[in-house]
């Protein structure tokens, strides 16, 4: 196919209403992506960046933000629709909505929201996180739904006895755009355990539950208060007149496109890198980081460094889930950035990061002694309940750009590592092992230190800075396809239908940096103890 038949079959696409419009929230950035017929080409993209906010000692985003954000990378979008083919958007033929997982989104029976989100980065929910844990016998980690449910009933916060519906924030989004509770059950297994027999809730567990809280709050039902689960490919409601309104307040927007169950970014991340199928995983790598692995059996027994979740089909996985990503690398670059402006030598950002990636090859295998924390906020699997963010050296460490950088991107894997090992230690093996995200954006740099970190091939597909916007549009095309007559397993349709011909970028570990990693890790262990320190002091 010619350039210019290329362009006439996704004008034609467009016009006729037969894409798929994927939208995330992601920690930094909201982003809609819109592919054509071909789930696998992306016809174009727009961005919004926000923040979180960090008030009352809550990470938070307002609801207002949420649109607004929704609103402008939608716009720009249609901006770019309009430059590249011509034509105005004014309809798709499928939509998904995608987000950070967990996190506590708590409304009344009017619909109102009652206590600001509570975001997965907050970690103010250790005595309920605890007691769950025993209650269960299944990890329930600090960010869960659940979790931040179970400790404004310990608390006694008056607004759980006006409780009607929690969710999280990709539910939130898709219960405006279509009037529907559900959510998708990979984005549901971070709010509650799922039995895998069922793909839905644990029944048991919820009735343990309500046993639990039966005294001190009566009047709750966990299971009315949850969304309903559906699993990938399922239709999960349509675009109403007020859903469109939403998302492109011009009008121009029809109503009528079927939206598939809203998901977590884990879960997006898992289609992106075609990581659905048993003894396969992925890394994923933003604000906070996070390995998938898709297991063949149960676990041996309860670790607090992992979280048991599921595919979008409903598939057990295991996480390990860190609340601190590459924001402190960003803060690192941004500084450099900015002292190349001040010497009269302006650089753009993406070029800074281009440069700094690639002096971290030239850096010794263990960083040169030196280290990197990059917690900005609490961090579970270190023990840190609260962040810390620091930079750390002895007096005989080697101090050099490369080695600074080297460290500073060790950093970004070094919590993931430690639970890393414990899935090594519970003898779960793997055949494949994905990565995705902006952090691997710049060829080579970030997969290499990662392959030597999980002493693993690592291999990086085209779309990997797409991410889960792209993910979540190729399981709303899933959704669209499902409901004209395909029949096809997730793994399959991805396999048969997105990632066939598609080229990955694999790199094995090289023993020199896995030696110069164990090295670092031990270092980064130890030093904890410094983080530890900072956190009670500062």
């Amino acid at each position: 196919m010619t350039s210019n038949d290329a362009l006439d079959a996704a004008r034609t696409a467009i016009l006729s209403g037969r894409t798929s419009l994927g939208i995330e929230l992601g920690s930094t950035r909201i982003k809609a992506c819109l592919i054509g017929e071909d789930p696998a080409d992306v016809l174009s993209v727009g961005s919004h960046e926000w923040e979180n906010q960090f008030v009352d000692r809550v990470w938070t985003y307002s609801l207002a933000d949420v649109w607004t954000g929704i609103q402008a990378a939608h716009a720009a979008l249609v901006a770019d629709v309009e430059k590249q083919y011509g034509v105005r958007l004014e309809s798709y033929s499928a939509v998904g909505v995608s987000a950070m997982m967990h996190g506590y989104l708590a409304f009344d029976a009017a619909g109102e929201q009652l206590v600001p989100f509570r975001t997965w980065r907050n970690t103010t929910t250790g005595p309920a996180a605890t007691e769950l844990t025993e209650l269960f016998g299944v990890n329930i980690p600090l960010r869960w739904s659940i979790a931040h449910l179970h400790q404004a009933v310990v608390d006694h916060e008056p607004h759980v006895a006006q409780l009607d519906f929690i969710t999280t924030l990709a539910g939130y989004v898709h219960w405006q755009l279509t009037g529907r509770k559900v959510l998708g059950v990979g984005d549901a297994s971070g709010m509650f355990p799922i039995d895998a027999a069922t793909a839905d809730y644990d029944a048991e567990l919820l009735a343990r539950y309500d046993g639990l809280v039966a005294e001190s709050a009566p009047d709750l039902n966990l299971a009315a208060l949850l969304p309903t689960v559906l699993v990938a490919g399922q239709p999960a409601g349509e675009l109403t007149a007020a859903g469109a309104a939403l998302l492109d307040p011009t009008g121009a927007l029809r109503p009528g496109a079927v939206l598939c169950p809203p998901e977590g970014d884990a879960g997006t991340g898992m289609v992106a890198t075609c990581s659905v199928a048993p003894r396969t995983g992925n890394v994923s790598a933003g604000t906070s980081i996070f390995a998938m692995v898709v297991l063949e059996r149960p676990l041996k027994k309860v670790h607090h460094e992992l979280d048991l979740v599921t595919t979008p089909a409903g598939d057990p996985v295991a996480m390990v889930h860190c609340n601190n990503g590459a924001s402190e690398l960003a803060a690192w670059a941004g500084m450099f950035g900015r002292f190349a402006a001040a010497s009269g030598n302006p650089v753009a950002s993406d070029a800074v990061f281009d440069a700094l990636f690639r002096e971290a090859l030239d850096g010794d295998a263990d960083a040169g002694g030196l280290l990197a924390y990059n917690h900005l906020a609490g961090e579970p699997i270190a023990g840190l309940t609260e962040g810390r963010p620091l930079f750390v050296r002895t007096p005989d460490s080697r101090l050099t750009l490369a080695n600074f950088m080297r460290a500073q991107l060790y950093g970004v894997f070094g919590t993931l590592s430690l639970g890393m090992r414990v899935l090594a230690e519970e003898g779960v093996e793997l055949d494949a092992m994905f990565a995705h995200g902006g952090l691997f954006r710049t060829a080579g740099v970030a997969q290499r230190f990662l392959a030597g970190a999980l002493d693993a091939p690592v291999s990086v597909a085209e779309t990997a800075s797409e991410g889960g916007a792209w993910g979540i549009a190729v399981l709303a095309s899933y959704t669209a396809a499902t409901a004209s007559g395909v029949d096809v397993d997730l793994d399959g349709y991805l396999r048969e239908r997105v990632f066939v011909g598609q080229e990955f970028e694999t790199v094995a570990p090289d023993p020199v940096d896995v030696a110069g990693f164990a090295d670092y890790l031990d270092r980064y262990h130890a030093g904890l103890a410094v983080e530890r320190a900072a956190v009670d002091t500062l």
